[in-house]
């Protein structure tokens, strides 16, 4: 990889719920938690895994967002399912 490039993000898709948690958001909650969003995007592994699923939950105390998703075989999409902020 050359320096001028960063990290490939994966493609973040949120499913029907977590739309409709977005969607009652704040503008300020929303912002928080795009910050989130793409910190996952750069590195999927960011979460915890969720023993016995293949959901990962990442929380960011800092922020007060959490996000509980899963990310494709080949790691290209990660899917959102809940969030919280």
């Amino acid at each position: 990889m050359s320096p001028e490039h960063g990290a490939r993000r994966s493609q973040v898709v949120m499913v029907e719920p977590a739309l409709t948690q977005l969607a009652k958001l704040t503008a300020r909650e929303t912002h928080r938690l795009d910050r989130a969003i793409v910190a996952i995007s750069v590195n999927p592994e960011l979460g915890t895994a969720v023993p016995g699923t293949l959901l990962r939950d990442y929380t960011d105390e800092i922020d007060g967002v959490r996000a509980i998703y899963y990310i494709t075989a080949l790691r290209t999409i990660t899917i959102v399912a809940y969030v919280e902020a």
